[in-house]
C-alpha cells in the first residue's frame, strides 16, 4: 500500500506533515495529509451503490423486531423482564434513528421522496422533527469542528461558558443528566445558540427551507398526539412503560457516544503515520 498522491509530500509542505529523522510529526494548524476524493478513491465502487430494496429490507426487520417487543412485553407485563424490555427497544428505536439518519443523508437511496417519505415515518415515530434535524445535521458536517459554524458537538468558548445561566450549567454538565439533553437540544439548539428545530423561521434554516421544516413539525405532533390519545384509551402507565421508558433509554447514550466518535474522529487525522508510513 502506497500514500495517496496528497500524501507523499515528505517535506510536509502545506499538508501539516513533517518528516522528522523518520519519524512523522503532525502540525494540527495545517490542513490534513490527504483530501476527500483520496478517502473516496479509497472506498470500492460497490460500497456507492443504493439498493433501495435492501435499505427497506432493513426498515422492515427493525419494524418487525420493535412491534415483537412490544407485543412481547405488553403480553408478559413481569415487572422482572421490563427493564430488559427498556433496554432492548430503547437499542431498536436507535435503530430506528439511524434509518432515518440515512434518509436524511441520502444514502437511503437515489429517490429522494422515498428518502423524506421513510424518513419523517421513522424520525417522528421517535419523536424527531426530520427536516429540521436533517437541515441541522447537514449544517454539523459542512463546519465540522469549528466552533462559530458547528451546530452541535463543540467545545464551549469559555465566554459563552462562562454567560450560561445556572440551570444550564447543571443541566448540561451534570452527570447523567447529559445523557437526556438530545430532546432538549431539539427544542433549543446547543448553549449559545437561538432557534430551534420545530419553528421553521429558526435562524437553523432558509427561507425555502421553511415548508419542509413545518411538515416536520406537523408529523411530529400526529405523532405527540397519537401518543396522547393511547394513553387515554389505554392508560398513561402502559404507554410509558411500552414506549416513554425506551425512548428515554435510546437517546442515553447519545451524547457520549456521539462526542467520544467526533472525538475520536479527530483524533484519528492525527495518526496519520498509520497513513502516511504504512507498516512495510
Amino acid at each position: 500500500m502506497s500514500p495517496p498522491n496528497s500524501m507523499a509530500n515528505a517535506n510536509g509542505d502545506g499538508n501539516g506533515v513533517l518528516m522528522n529523522g523518520g519519524r512523522v510529526d503532525f502540525d494540527p494548524s495545517e490542513a490534513p495529509p490527504f483530501k476527500i476524493a483520496d478517502i473516496r478513491a479509497a472506498i470500492p465502487p460497490h460500497c456507492w451503490v443504493k439498493n433501495p430494496w435492501r435499505s427497506m429490507s432493513y426498515v422492515l426487520r427493525d419494524a418487525i423486531v420493535v412491534l415483537g417487543f412490544a407485543f412481547a412485553a405488553a403480553k408478559l407485563d413481569n415487572w422482572a423482564l421490563w427493564p430488559l424490555y427498556w433496554v432492548a427497544q430503547g437499542t431498536m428505536f436507535w435503530a430506528i434513528f439511524v434509518l432515518g439518519h440515512d434518509c436524511g443523508h441520502g444514502s437511503f437511496s437515489d429517490s429522494r421522496m422515498l428518502n423524506n417519505v421513510v424518513g419523517h415515518i421513522l424520525h417522528s415515530s421517535i419523536l424527531v422533527p426530520y427536516h429540521g434535524w436533517r437541515i441541522s445535521h447537514k449544517t454539523h458536517h459542512q463546519n465540522h469542528g469549528n466552533v462559530e459554524k458547528d451546530e452541535s458537538w463543540v467545545p464551549l468558548p469559555e465566554k459563552v461558558y462562562k454567560e450560561l445561566d445556572t440551570s444550564t450549567k447543571f443541566m448540561r454538565f451534570t452527570i447523567p443528566l447529559p445523557m437526556f439533553a438530545y430532546p432538549v437540544y431539539l427544542w433549543t439548539r446547543s448553549p449559545g445558540k437561538k432557534g430551534s428545530h420545530f419553528n421553521p423561521y429558526s435562524d437553523l434554516f432558509a427561507p425555502h427551507e421553511r415548508q419542509a421544516v413545518l411538515i416536520s413539525t406537523l408529523c411530529w405532533t400526529s405523532m405527540v398526539l397519537l401518543l396522547l390519545y393511547s394513553s387515554f384509551l389505554f392508560g398513561f402507565l402502559p404507554v410509558l412503560k411500552i414506549y416513554g421508558l425506551p425512548y428515554l433509554v435510546s437517546y442515553s447514550p447519545l451524547p457520549s457516544l456521539l462526542l467520544s466518535y467526533h472525538f475520536l474522529q479527530q483524533a484519528a487525522s492525527k495518526l496519520n503515520c498509520l497513513v502516511c508510513q504504512p507498516p512495510g
